[in-house]
């Protein structure tokens, strides 16, 4: 996970076909991705958008 991706927790993914998860945006706030979901949903009816917090496990 690089250093952008990590000041940038906040994700808004795209659910495809065959369990396949596409990473729309990055995010630093939970409002700031709800609000362009709204955007989004608006702009492509039919995709399947959620938001989700990526949370980098250390190994």
């Amino acid at each position: 996970m690089s250093y952008h991706d990590r000041l940038h927790p906040w994700c808004i993914i795209r659910c495809l076909p065959n369990a396949q998860v596409l990473i729309a945006a990055r995010f630093r706030k939970r409002n700031e991705a709800e609000e362009y979901l709204i955007r989004l949903r608006r702009l492509v009816p039919d995709g399947i958008f959620e938001i989700v917090f990526d949370l980098e496990t250390e190994t």
